[in-house]
């Protein structure tokens, strides 16, 4: 269990909080840009994705602040500057966001371009992974999305940090606050602070709740499939959807006991990226709550920037983990 216990040392302490500060900047960022963004602020990628100023903007702020703090640290992220070399007028405005925000000296275009690839590291012993902006079709809706930072040693996510700018503290409470941050250390548990860093609770799931949450969209998933395995487990409201690794938040904190992503059939070979649940396997784990693959099996962070040996995504309070297995095998 040696890899249980990287950061119980002190350097755990620093990376912690280098994660958080640096998580929180870029929650400011994306919500600046939120309010100002123009049509020219989103362009499509060659998977015909969206993008932003604001994916860039963070991406650049969390790669500078951990590369300035632990230079030999490798970060797996999402995005690449490519775009943005392309585009003068979408890097001019990503630089004047990141400028606004960052605490070093004005940086020029080209040092902006040098932080976001600081983030074209590969998997290795030892590792971040970042989503700049986890759900960027929520973000552009003014919905849910995520900024998503992880820490792996020897494939165990040892820290997660989970920014959700737009969720309430509580999911179902009328006039609750808004801006949510977990973060999860291993060994350590999950703990929930506003978006301004101040700390509201340690969070746990839930046996006594009965929901499910899925994707948005239609395509992250087999729908029909997660309502046919939550009605044989005995939920009957409807599902929670929302975009990105919020739906890892609201587990942990037991507003749902079970998320679901099985592939959609029309993908059937599709494998996940791993920014896009390490920090949430995490905040859930140690939640109390359990994270496999669609087949029983650990999430595998050590095969690329995919998780080439897993097929889906089942995250439950812990309770109804082997049931929904089960579920699934008699499908």
């Amino acid at each position: 269990m040696k890899s249980q216990i990287h950061l119980i040392e002190p350097q755990g302490k620093i990376k912690k909080q280098i994660a958080i500060d640096a998580v929180l900047k870029a929650i400011q960022l994306c919500e600046q840009v939120q309010a100002e963004m123009v049509p020219t602020d989103a362009i499509q990628k060659t998977d015909r994705s969206p993008v932003t100023v604001a994916d860039f903007g963070s991406q650049a702020l969390i790669c500078r602040a951990i590369g300035k703090a632990f230079p030999d640290d490798t970060i797996v992220a999402e995005e690449s500057a490519q775009a943005l070399r392309e585009n003068a007028t979408l890097l001019e405005r990503v630089s004047g966001y990141v400028n606004r925000f960052s605490e070093d000296t004005v940086a020029t275009t080209e040092t902006v371009c040098e932080w976001i690839n600081s983030g074209s590291g590969e998997v290795g012993p030892s590792f971040w992974t970042l989503d700049p902006i986890d759900g960027t079709k929520g973000f552009l809706r003014r919905d849910q999305y995520a900024i998503a930072l992880a820490y792996i040693v020897e494939g165990v996510v040892q820290l997660g940090v989970l920014g959700c700018p737009n969720l309430p503290y509580r999911l179902d409470a009328t006039g609750s606050g808004r801006g949510c941050l977990f973060v999860a250390i291993r060994g350590q548990g999950t703990h929930l602070y506003t978006k301004t860093g101040e700390l509201l609770e340690r969070v746990y799931v839930s046996e006594a709740t009965h929901r499910f949450a899925e994707s948005v969209e239609s395509t992250h998933g087999d729908s029909e499939a997660h309502a046919k395995i939550a009605n044989s487990l005995g939920i009957t409201e409807p599902p929670v959807q929302m975009d990105s690794q919020v739906k890892y938040g609201i587990v942990s904190r037991g507003e749902a006991s079970l998320y679901i992503r099985l592939p959609n059939p029309a993908f059937p070979d599709y494998r996940e990226c791993i920014w896009d649940h390490a920090a949430g396997l995490i905040a859930v784990e140690e939640a109390g709550g359990t994270v496999t693959d669609a087949n029983g099996a650990t999430l595998n962070f050590l095969t690329g920037k995919r998780m080439y040996e897993n097929r889906g995504i089942i995250a439950t309070n812990g309770k109804l983990h082997q049931h929904v297995l089960k579920a699934l095998s008699n499908r």
